[in-house]
């Protein structure tokens, strides 16, 4: 079941009111509506008398871009002033849960041409808890255990492959790049599992501009990274679904889902192909594996004409952002271990600084329940 409703920034009671409070006034103050203290008023009656309170779609299109402002492991900050926002508060039941993120990932996708979108379903009230999605992502792809202890797809979505399947799912052909369903916890308390439409479902197959056998290999990717199990909190309130995605950075892709160890783990076997010489590591195999990955992925997302960003251009941007928000008087707050890219990292201007981990309201947050429910491990 759904945890049970408490405010997102506290468990007393008395600091919903405390949190709304903070919020309405950043609104007021940063958008430059004059004197929150009547806006106050009413939340605090309203909390007052049900428990919680209802912001207006200003303040969700607000608080939702600044969440994305304040996400310390982001490195596409630049943009998050044109986060376009889907108001679904009124949707709770799975079934519309799952039709509504189709259309979210066929409005986010716009053939190629990428664009930054969240949705954002019922929040969290006193006794009715707000929908669920369990995936951690709108598009993920299934891995299937194998008797050999292996996986056949992604490692990652083991555990939410065997709920699926354990919930009715029949699973698919046995590729390693079956879509999972979306599997979703509604106002029936119990999750169920829909299958994304075809249309929904943007891939791009990957090649390589040297390497024409590179086609043969299989491999592909879907275009739009919608996170999908991250609660958006803003003002005390706790909206547990609100799917959201920017675009890709290449390295994403070829330098974590396809390459990590627990992942795809395919640097060894790409190395084998491209004939190097993997008995030790002095040879830079993986370092020179790694590089064609992420080749691939560029240039088969250039190719098809899906928005995707590299990290050189992006750590630039990034630093680009740091300076906007320090004129404005802003803290930028920053984790270094994702904020620098994962392949070339000193090569690019993010390296060489430090910075701080500030955390501030509104945020996306990972609530451990959520995660337990992407790993198919939360009970049913």
């Amino acid at each position: 079941m759904p945890a049970p409703y408490q405010s997102a920034s506290a468990s007393a009671p008395y600091e919903l009111p405390r949190a709304a409070s903070e919020f309405l006034t950043l609104h007021h103050t940063e958008e430059r509506l004059g004197d929150p203290a009547r806006r106050i008023g009413v939340a605090h009656a309203e909390i007052a008398e049900t428990g919680t309170y209802r912001h207006t779609t200003e303040e969700l299109v607000f608080g939702a871009r600044v969440a994305w402002r304040n996400a310390n492991r982001c490195i596409g900050r630049l943009y998050w002033h044109s986060l376009c926002v889907r108001d679904r508060r009124d949707v709770r039941d799975a079934e519309d849960v799952a039709e509504a993120s189709a259309d979210h990932l066929r409005e986010a996708t716009r053939g190629g041409r990428i664009r930054a979108l969240i949705t954002v379903f019922a929040p969290d009230a006193p006794g009715r808890p707000g929908p669920r999605i369990w995936n951690e992502q709108l598009i993920r792809y299934a891995g299937y255990a194998r008797p050999d202890g292996g996986v056949t797809g992604d490692p990652r979505n083991a555990g939410l492959t065997a709920l699926a399947q354990r919930l009715g799912w029949p699973g698919g052909p046995g590729t390693p790049f079956d879509v999972l369903p979306l599997v979703i916890q509604g106002a029936d308390v119990k999750p169920r599992w829909f299958a994304l439409p075809d249309d929904a479902v943007l891939e791009v197959e990957l090649a390589h501009p040297e390497y024409t056998w590179w086609r043969s290999l299989g491999l592909r990717w879907h275009a739009v990274p919608a996170l999908a199990n991250m609660c958006l909190e803003i003002g005390g309130l706790c909206y547990p679904a609100a799917p959201f995605n920017g675009w890709y950075m290449g390295t994403e892709i070829g330098a974590r889902n396809l390459a990590d160890t627990d992942r795809y783990d395919l640097l060894p076997f790409i190395a084998d192909r491209l004939g190097l010489d993997t008995r030790t590591d002095r040879s830079l195999w993986k370092d020179r594996a790694l590089v064609e990955l992420n080749r691939s992925v560029l240039h088969s997302f250039d190719r098809a004409g899906v928005t995707v960003t590299d990290h050189h251009t992006e750590s630039r941007r990034f630093l680009t952002h740091l300076g906007r928000e320090e004129r404005k008087g802003r803290r930028v707050g920053a984790d270094w271990s994702w904020i620098v890219p994962p392949i070339s990292g000193s090569a690019t201007p993010v390296f060489h600084r430090t910075y701080e981990t500030v955390e501030r309201r509104p945020a996306y947050v990972h609530h451990p329940e959520a995660l337990e429910r992407a790993r198919g491990a939360a009970p049913l």
